[in-house]
């Protein structure tokens, strides 16, 4: 599957790989770590760049207490933003 922009795409595959070989092989045996962290939040930088890109971090953050998201939306230092 694609990502939401071509330029976030091999990330996307990056991670995919990743997270199914750590779930097949590590998860799956008992061990919670995930061995992809970097590698989501690389992938997550260039998604959220998208995003603005294409206008669209408005429509979703202003979504999120219509639909009762629980997900805090995080700036690239993992820092909760404030969006008011």
């Amino acid at each position: 599957m694609e990502s939401i922009d071509a330029k976030c795409t091999p990330l996307k595959r990056e991670y995919d790989e990743c997270f199914n070989k750590w779930y097949s092989e590590k998860f799956l045996d008992g061990k919670e770590s995930s061995d992809c962290t970097a590698l989501f939040k690389t992938y997550q930088k260039c998604l959220r760049q998208a995003l603005k890109e294409k206008g669209l971090t408005k429509m979703i953050d202003d979504a999120r207490p219509a639909i009762g998201s629980v997900f805090a939306n995080y700036n690239d230092d993992n820092k909760v933003e404030d969006n008011e």
